[in-house]
């Protein structure tokens, strides 16, 4: 005899002693030979979308931080926070002062380097006239191309270093690598600052990726349900933190290639449009995985019982009495349970008022159809 079957058989005796007590004084209450009407429904199959909410992490689809590459004053702020700049777009300047000088220095070098090898040129062409004349040598010819080399290599050294300088004299210019929103901008005009330093962050919020973990189980339906066919399976919403749902559906493009040991969860990521920027870098929100199920077994929520993590519910038999019996839910939706065992379609259970019934008692069913339930809640 189980837990349950010794509170029953306990209960039934308590109540039994208490009502032969009654009867023998004459108080015998007239109410209790009147069964209690209570309402009830029909297990039935449907076909039905289950929706399944997770925690969602919000991206931009681009965003990166804004570093200077060079030493200097911060001498121009050319955009404010939350400015949306176009891909090119100034956004700082550090002062340019000494990297012009470098350009400069190296443009001179540049030039002197060019003009030490048009010099030796000539030489080489003075030295080939006069070894065809055979007034030198050939060595001579081969020391003259030799510095002439030379000069050449310092040519391209200088040039490096020209184009190095003027490189680094763009960086003074801070632009803007796409179209996006400038974050937050922690420095000021004046600003000494090094390599390195960040200067703000730029994201392109157009569209923004959806981060999401599913348990392995949920990964398994997931599939199966796209293999299918099912159309649906890819598509999902997003629940923002007011509890209200985007106008907007995304797409799930991708997912991990590993679970997490530690969880045994895998991340998928879903692409939503986000074109009046209601969404921001690392919103907060639920995403809903919407998948269809066929002939689901379904029962409201208020019929069910939880007790110690299990689930129960009044069972009417043909005689109108109550049973009381153990379910296993397989998903919860929002008022119902999809059940994956212990109850068959057809039966009857007691839709409401389950917290007053004892197992055993014999009650005067009112029929509540399924659909007006749906109905009602939908």
């Amino acid at each position: 005899m189980n837990n349950l079957e010794k509170f029953n058989w306990i209960f039934n005796l308590v109540i039994g002693a208490f009502v032969f007590g009654c009867t023998a004084n004459g108080q015998t209450d007239k109410k209790l030979t009147s069964p209690p009407s209570m309402p009830v429904t029909r297990v039935v199959t449907k076909d039905t979308l289950l929706h399944q909410d997770y925690v969602a992490d919000v991206q931009a689809s681009k965003h990166v931080e804004m570093r200077a590459r060079v030493t200097g004053y911060l001498e121009n702020i050319l955009v404010d926070e939350g400015q949306m700049v176009k891909k090119g777009q100034p956004l700082f300047r550090i002062n340019p002062t000494e990297y012009k000088a470098e350009v400069d220095k190296a443009k001179a070098n540049l030039n002197s380097a060019i003009a030490e090898a048009k010099g030796f040129e000539v030489e080489v062409e003075q030295v080939k006239l006069l070894v065809n004349k055979k007034v030198i040598s050939a060595s001579e010819l081969k020391m003259a191309q030799s510095k002439l080399g030379a000069a050449k290599a310092r040519i391209e050294e200088a040039r490096s270093a020209y184009n190095n300088a003027a490189t680094r004299l763009t960086y003074t210019y801070i632009r803007a690598p796409f179209a996006g929103v400038i974050d937050r901008i922690p420095l000021k005009v004046g600003s000494l600052i090094d390599e390195g330093t960040l200067l703000t962050t730029i994201s392109d919020l157009e569209n923004v990726f959806v981060y999401f973990k599913i348990s392995e189980k949920e990964y398994l339906n997931y599939v199966k349900s796209k293999d299918k066919g099912n159309s649906s399976s890819n598509i999902v919403e997003l629940i923002l933190a007011d509890g209200s749902t985007y106008p907007l559906k995304g797409k799930i493009e991708t997912m991990d290639g590993i679970f997490e040991s530690n969880t045994g969860s895998i991340a998928f990521r879903a692409k939503f449009p986000n074109r009046k920027q209601l969404l921001k870098h690392h919103s907060s929100g639920m995403v809903r995985l919407t998948s269809e199920v066929d002939d689901a077994l379904i029962i409201p929520q208020k019929a069910a019982i939880e007790i110690q993590d299990r689930n129960f519910v009044y069972v009417v038999d043909k005689n109108n009495r109550v049973k009381i019996r153990s379910f296993k839910p397989k998903n919860r939706l929002s008022h119902f349970y999809i059940v994956e065992s212990g109850l068959q379609a057809g039966e009857q259970v007691v839709y409401e008022g389950v917290q007053d019934l004892k197992d055993g008692t014999v009650i005067k069913p009112v029929q509540v159809p399924m659909d007006s339930i749906f109905a009602a809640a939908y």
